[in-house]
Formats: C-alpha cells, sequence, structure tokens
C-alpha cells in the first residue's frame, strides 16, 4: 500500500496508472472515514444540544410550578408530595445537566446581565452533639516547590469541610454478670438482687422498647415491617413479640398517663377535635368505626400537653366523662356535641375562625362569589394581626385585640348581616355566612381573654399524627389497643411538644418507672421530665 503523506509531486508524475489507481482509492476511502465521523460527531454534537435543551426546558418548567402553585390548589399532604417530588425532579435535572457541560468541556453559563445570580441555600450547621471523625489530608512534600527555591513552608490554617453520614441502627446485648459468694461455714449464698424492669426476665432493655414505640407510634412502623428491618441486622424479633412488648410496656405507662391527663386537664384553656379511626371488628369480618378525640392545653401554655382519649364512637357522653370537673373555656370546631359539653359545668366556648374561614374557601374556589373572596380578605387582615401579637404576653395580646381587632370585628359582623339579606336562602355563600353568624359569641370569643386563641388549629395539627397512622398500620386492632395507642401517643407527643426526642424521653422513663415511688411520678411528666445523669 502506497504511504500518500511520503509522496511528493515529482513523485505522482512517475506513478503508474496502476499506482494511481490505488492512491485514488485510498484517498476516497479517507474522505468517506473523515466524512463518517464529521457526520457522527455533528450527530452526536445535536444530541447533546437537544438534550441540554430539554433539561433546560425541565428545569424551567420546574421553577414556573414551583412558584406558581398555589396552596388552595392541593390539599397539604398532596402539596407536601408535590414539593418532594419537585426537589427529587430538581436535582436530578440538575445533576444531569452538569454532567453533560462537564462533557462538553464546558461550564455552567452565567447568568446575564439584567438577570440575577440564584441565591444558594444557607446550609444548616451540623448539631454539636454528634461525634466527628477526623481525616488529616496533608501535602506529600511541604518544601517549596518554586525551582530554585525548597525552603520548608509554615503552615498557616486549615479549611474544614463537614460531610454528614450514619450507621444503621446497631444492636448490642446488655451483660449482667451477677457474682455469687458463699460461706462454706454457715451454709449461705449472697447475691445482688436483680434488678426491677418494665418486662421482668424478658429479653428487650428500655431502649429497645423505646425504639419499638417510637418506631410504631411516631414514625407509624408496623410490627410487620419492624420485624424486617430488624432481621437485616441479623436479629429475630416476630411481630407477635413485638406486639407483646407494646403491650406490657403500655400496661405500665398507665399511672403516668393519667398523672399527664390530669396536668392537661388542669388547663383553662383547653382545645377539642376528634378524627376517625377504623377499628377491626372480627365477629364481622370487616372494620367499623371508631374516633380518636384529642385534648390539649391552650395554645399559648407555657406547658404544651395533650391527651389523646380513643373510644368507639362519636357521641358527647365521651367528652363528659373525659372533662369531668373541668372548668374554663373549651376552643372547638363547630360540631353541635360540644354546645352540650360546654352547658355542663363553668365553661365557655371558643369557636375556631380557621373552619368559618373555610366555609367561604370553599365557596371562592367552587362558585367564584366575590363576597366569599371579600369574607376571605376581612379575615386575612385579622389574622395578621394575630401574627403579629402571638408572642406578647395574655396582657398585652388582649391589648392590641381591643385596640385593632374588635373594630374589625364588628365591621365584619354588620357587613356578614347585610350580605345575608342578598343572598338567596340555602345558597352556598348563605350556609357559609349563617356558619359564622350562628356562632359568633363563641368566633369573638378570644376578645375578651388573651388566653384565648383566635382557631383552633393547635389541636388540629396535634391530632394529625394519627391521620398519619391510620394510613400506615390501617386500623386498630380492638377498642383496648385504641386505648393504649392513644395512652403511649399522648406521653410521646408531650414529649415532642416540649422539644424531647421521643426515644431518649421514654428510654429514661422506661429505665426509671420501676423504681419510682408514685408520690414523684410527676417528674417523669413531659413537661418536666430531665433526663438522669
Amino acid at each position: 500500500m502506497l504511504d500518500m503523506r511520503a509522496l511528493t509531486p515529482q513523485d505522482l508524475r512517475g506513478l503508474s496508472p496502476e499506482a494511481m489507481s490505488e492512491l485514488a482509492e485510498q484517498m476516497l476511502a479517507k474522505i468517506s472515514a473523515q466524512s463518517k465521523l464529521i457526520t457522527e460527531q455533528a450527530q452526536a454534537i445535536k444530541f447533546k444540544d437537544v438534550k441540554l435543551e430539554r433539561i433546560m426546558f425541565e428545569l424551567a418548567r420546574l421553577k414556573r410550578w414551583k412558584f406558581a402553585a398555589k396552596a388552595e390548589h392541593m390539599n397539604a399532604e398532596q402539596r407536601q408530595m408535590f414539593e418532594e417530588a419537585m426537589a427529587e425532579d430538581q436535582a436530578s435535572l440538575e445533576a444531569q445537566l452538569l454532567a453533560l457541560q462537564g462533557n462538553n468541556g464546558s461550564t455552567p453559563t452565567p447568568p446575564a446581565a439584567h438577570e440575577k445570580a440564584p441565591r444558594k441555600p444557607r446550609r444548616e450547621k451540623l448539631p454539636d452533639h454528634l461525634r466527628r471523625v477526623d481525616y488529616l489530608h496533608e501535602p506529600a512534600d511541604t518544601d517549596c516547590p518554586t525551582a530554585g527555591c525548597g525552603q520548608a513552608m509554615v503552615r498557616i490554617g486549615e479549611d474544614i469541610t463537614e460531610k454528614l453520614d450514619i450507621v444503621p441502627a446497631e444492636f448490642f446485648v446488655h451483660r449482667h454478670v451477677r457474682g455469687k459468694w458463699a460461706c462454706k461455714c454457715c451454709q449461705i449464698l449472697v447475691q445482688e438482687p436483680v434488678a426491677p424492669q418494665i418486662i421482668d426476665r424478658g429479653m428487650p432493655a428500655a431502649g429497645l422498647l423505646a425504639h419499638t414505640l417510637v418506631s410504631r407510634f411516631v414514625d407509624h412502623l408496623p410490627y410487620h415491617r419492624q420485624e424486617q428491618i430488624n432481621a437485616r441486622s441479623g436479629v429475630h424479633t416476630p411481630r407477635s413479640t413485638l406486639a407483646a412488648w407494646a403491650g406490657q410496656t403500655g400496661a405500665q405507662l398507665e399511672s403516668l398517663y393519667d398523672a399527664h391527663r390530669a396536668f392537661v386537664l388542669g388547663s383553662q384553656v383547653l382545645h377539642v377535635d376528634e378524627t376517625l379511626v377504623a377499628m377491626l371488628d372480627p365477629g364481622a369480618g370487616k372494620t367499623k368505626r371508631a374516633y380518636v378525640w384529642a385534648y390539649a392545653r391552650g395554645a399559648f401554655d407555657a406547658a404544651p400537653g395533650v391527651a389523646y382519649d380513643f373510644r368507639a364512637s362519636r357521641a358527647a357522653r365521651h367528652p363528659v366523662e373525659f372533662l369531668q370537673g373541668w372548668s374554663g373555656t373549651l376552643v372547638c370546631d363547630g360540631y353541635a356535641v360540644y354546645d352540650s359539653v360546654v352547658k355542663l359545668e363553668q365553661r365557655s366556648l371558643a369557636g375556631c375562625a380557621a373552619h368559618a374561614r373555610r366555609k367561604f374557601e370553599e365557596v371562592a374556589k367552587d362558585r367564584h362569589s366575590p363576597v366569599a373572596t371579600e369574607a376571605l380578605q376581612r379575615i386575612a387582615w385579622l389574622y395578621r394581626i394575630e401574627r403579629e401579637i402571638k408572642e406578647l404576653s395574655a396582657e398585652d395580646r388582649l391589648g392590641v385585640r381591643q385596640a385593632r381587632s374588635v373594630p374589625l370585628w364588628k365591621e365584619l359582623h354588620v357587613w356578614l348581616r347585610l350580605e345575608r339579606q342578598r343572598v338567596p336562602d340555602g345558597s352556598a355563600i348563605a350556609q357559609a355566612i349563617d356558619y359564622s353568624l350562628n356562632r359568633w359569641g363563641a368566633l369573638t370569643r378570644h376578645l375578651h381573654d388573651g388566653d384565648v386563641p383566635v382557631d383552633n388549629n393547635h389541636c388540629e395539627n396535634l391530632i394529625r399524627p394519627w391521620a398519619m397512622g391510620r394510613k400506615a398500620w390501617l386500623f386498630a386492632g380492638s377498642e383496648l389497643a385504641g386505648q393504649r395507642a392513644a395512652m403511649i401517643m399522648s406521653l410521646l407527643q408531650s414529649a415532642k411538644l416540649n422539644g424531647h426526642d421521643p426515644w431518649a424521653y421514654l428510654k429514661d422513663v422506661l429505665t426509671r418507672l420501676p423504681t419510682q415511688l408514685n408520690s414523684r411520678i410527676d417528674e417523669l411528666l413531659p413537661h418536666r421530665w430531665q433526663q438522669s445523669i
């Protein structure tokens, strides 16, 4: 084969026809290969350009969705899932974009002169209590690399980068070695007694019991999932065993729950709400309705707490029985049962402005009513004041309400009565207006007491764990199981309200409870608990 690169013009003139033909074939083959390579490179560049354009389009669309989405278009759970999916999609697209730009040998395009540089989110500092593992990275040679110098360099500082890591839950074994001491003369045996435990002669220690209950009632993991998780560490804990541990532990916590219930009912302002929970009906082979009632100390109370009560129905006798002996202000929604509860003893009723607002919001979304829209605007003015005075004392809060909120509530009352005369009876907007007018005294109760909040959102937030839990464990196995869940969740949710880690709280309580005097049981209540050293 002829080497075309070694040929000169003189050589070409001296070539034979056969050699010229061979040379022409080689040149055509080379041109064809180069043309094919150019075509492939052009296609690759075009493919990357198309992919870059698609990713940029997806990112732009995600940002439009992120900033255009409004809360009234979806409920809280849908919005939370939407935002999580948005974060995942955006991170994935940005990673793909960086990979493509890196492959192209380019750097991210800087923003145009009229555009602001994207604001980087400020990373929260990692907690100081976490264990640190240090890795030292120093140059292999600390002499000056400049030619002709070679002097020893001086360390002038350091840069520290922290990366968060995790080790999965570690099971370990407590070995209690109790020595036996005998006197050969007297034939007696001396040995330290076994320390009392929540489950005597049982395998689980307090930490494992706390982990099981927190996983079930805070993280909402059914026992069969806990069984699978534990099995990954080589520990066999059948779901029936986990359930038995929870039952035995719940029985030991009853006295603490009774003390906690008394503490919650010691508040002069009490929130109440209820939610549906399915309960297994073995005889019928299906589930039936049951309810969890939540009773929470006032939203402005310095020592928060919530007590749950599991009942088989939504009848008035259940809150009447639970609140026996209590007097004060009951903050609730418009459920008619609470009217009969308040009539007993010395009690007053405070309504929920959030429920009144929700009636107008439903009308505004479905029928685009100008009356509902204006009602929402007026209520928004009232809530703006409440946000401003949230951190004030009860006396100062009441003073601001008297000066600024009372006139707005009076104007709202006059306006609602006037609009009610203009709308047809039986219409949706008429029903929304009637809801507020019929409960006006309860809705404005907070204008006379600085400790009373404007709505019942505090309690609605505290009953949300049950709504989350019923989607995981689906139903309560029995009324007794429901009562036990209500008792344990009361203590754990109250611990969270007081800023405690629920596992640390429950582990310490289960460690101390077997030897705690009944006269000092209040020391283990969530609002008074201090971790033992």
